[in-house]
C-alpha cells in the first residue's frame, strides 16, 4: 500500500502459466487511509494478526506510508517494506537491487513505530548483502522472496499477454528459487529471521523452507486456485511432523545446513 490511492497497471493483469501464474497488477490500492477505515476493521474482527505491506517509488513515499500507519490499531503487528515488486513501470528503481537503497527505504519505514520486515527480490545477485543491509537499517526480519521477472507472449496475436508486457512469475515454478534464496541468506546471516515465500503448495514445501532457514512460511498464489489452501497446507505440515516425531518447528529451522 501507498499513503495515497494507486491505479496499478493496465489489464490484462493476471495469466496462468504451466506451474503458477504471472501478474502485472502493479500494486493497485485505495491508499492507507481507506484501508484503515474500510478494510482493516472487519479483518481484525475475525481475530487475524495483520502485517501491513507498504511500497513506494521514492524514499519519501515509504516514509509517507509508514507515517500513515503510525496510528494503526495494535492488531497490525508489523509492517512489510516491499522494496522488490518487479511489475511496476520503472523496474530500474527497484530498491531491492541495491543494498544502500534498501537500507534507506527500511530506515524511512521506521516512522510506522512497529517492527519492519524487508521483502526482497530473487532477481538480485547479492541477496545476502542486501539482506544484511536491511537488517542493519532496522529490519527485524526479511521476506524471501518476491516474484521472478517474466513474460508471456500470445503466439497467435504475437503480442505480450499482460497489459504491461512484463510481469512477476509466482507459484510452484519459482519454489526452488525461493528455497535457494532462503538458504543463501540463512547461511550468511543465521540469526536473521526469514519468512519464506514462493510456490508453497504443500506441507512438504513448508518443511523445505524451514530446513533452508526460514522461521515462518507464507502461502500466496495457491490461494488463487483454492482460498482454503493455507488450512490444507498447515494440516499436511502437522501430519508430516507427527509421522516423524517432530514436536517443535525450531527443530527444523536451518537443519539442512548441518
Amino acid at each position: 500500500m501507498r499513503a495515497e490511492a494507486w491505479a496499478g497497471n493496465p489489464s490484462p493483469r493476471v495469466h496462468p502459466t504451466a506451474a503458477g501464474m504471472i501478474n502485472s497488477v502493479g500494486l493497485q490500492g485505495e491508499g492507507i487511509p481507506h484501508w484503515l477505515e474500510h478494510d482493516l476493521p472487519p479483518l481484525l474482527e475475525t481475530g487475524a494478526t495483520v502485517v501491513a505491506s507498504i511500497w513506494g517509488g521514492s524514499i519519501a513515499d515509504y516514509e509517507a506510508a509508514a507515517l500513515a500507519l503510525a496510528d494503526a490499531p495494535h492488531g497490525v503487528v508489523a509492517v512489510e517494506v516491499n522494496v522488490s515488486c518487479p511489475n511496476l513501470e520503472d523496474r530500474r528503481r527497484m530498491f531491492a537491487h541495491s543494498a544502500a537503497a534498501t537500507a534507506e527505504a527500511v530506515e524511512a519505514a521506521a516512522a510506522c513505530g512497529r517492527p519492519c520486515w524487508a521483502k526482497l527480490s530473487p532477481n538480485a545477485a547479492d541477496l545476502p548483502e542486501i539482506a544484511d543491509a536491511a537488517n542493519r537499517a532496522g529490519a527485524e526480519a526479511v521476506v524471501l522472496t518476491n516474484t521472478l521477472l517474466g513474460m508471456v507472449i500470445d503466439v497467435n496475436t504475437r503480442k505480450p499477454v499482460l497489459g504491461a508486457g512484463r510481469g512477476g512469475l509466482s507459484g510452484a515454478a519459482m519454489h526452488p528459487v525461493a528455497v535457494r534464496a532462503v538458504y543463501d541468506v540463512h547461511e550468511a546471516l543465521p540469526d536473521l529471521p526469514i519468512i519464506g515465500v514462493g510456490g508453497t503448495t504443500s506441507g512438504a514445501d513448508v518443511v523445505e523452507f524451514l530446513l533452508a532457514g526460514a522461521s515462518a512460511v507464507e502461502v500466496g498464489t495457491a490461494t488463487f486456485a483454492d482460498p482454503r489452501a493455507p488450512r490444507r497446507i498447515l494440516k499436511e505440515f502437522e501430519q508430516w511432523c507427527e509421522r516423524r516425531g517432530v514436536s517443535t518447528v525450531a527443530e527444523l529451522i536451518g537443519a539442512a545446513h548441518g
